[in-house]
């Protein structure tokens, strides 16, 4: 039976062994990685400058992040992030650019313009009902184009005499 120092003197020489596997295998990444650099002539500010800032910071605020918007309130300076329900204050403005601080509302007003975009040019299904486009001599029943069509023009090869001028 074993006692609880032979168990622990195990569990020593093990860890001693691992922290060696750890050492050796980090050892050659490192050397891969100096290799690598020296090839290509890169230095640590190159790859500081690639992956961003070099050390990343947490709970960094919307306002930092690129492509958010934060906005303020003038009046109060109460701020809002943008995400979740609008507060009062902005909730009724219909030009919500003037709230907005920071260097991305450039990219706001460009959104806003492109929806606007769309919105004029008619993109997309029309909403509501719409006008009739082909109607049953015999019945007077009209159809507006949408939707499943009804029995009397499913059995129709040709629409064209039913379409409405």
């Amino acid at each position: 039976m074993s006692t609880l120092e032979s168990i622990q003197s195990r569990i020593e020489a093990l860890q001693a062994k691992a922290d060696a596997l750890i050492a050796k295998e980090s050892e050659s990444a490192l050397q891969k990685i100096h290799h690598l650099m020296s090839s290509h002539g890169l230095t640590i500010s190159d790859i500081e400058h690639y992956s961003g800032s070099g050390k990343k910071t947490r709970g960094s605020s919307a306002a930092k992040k690129p492509g958010t918007v934060a906005y303020q309130d003038p009046k109060t300076g109460a701020t809002w992030s943008g995400r979740g329900r609008a507060p009062g204050w902005i909730a009724s403005a219909k030009d919500r650019s003037k709230f907005a601080v920071g260097a991305s509302t450039q990219g706001t007003k460009a959104k806003e313009k492109t929806r606007a975009a769309v919105k004029r040019k008619g993109k997309g299904q029309p909403r509501g009902p719409q006008p009739a486009l082909y109607r049953d001599p015999v019945s007077g029943a009209t159809w507006s184009g949408r939707g499943r069509a009804p029995a009397w023009l499913i059995s129709v090869e040709d629409r064209t005499p039913f379409l409405i001028a």
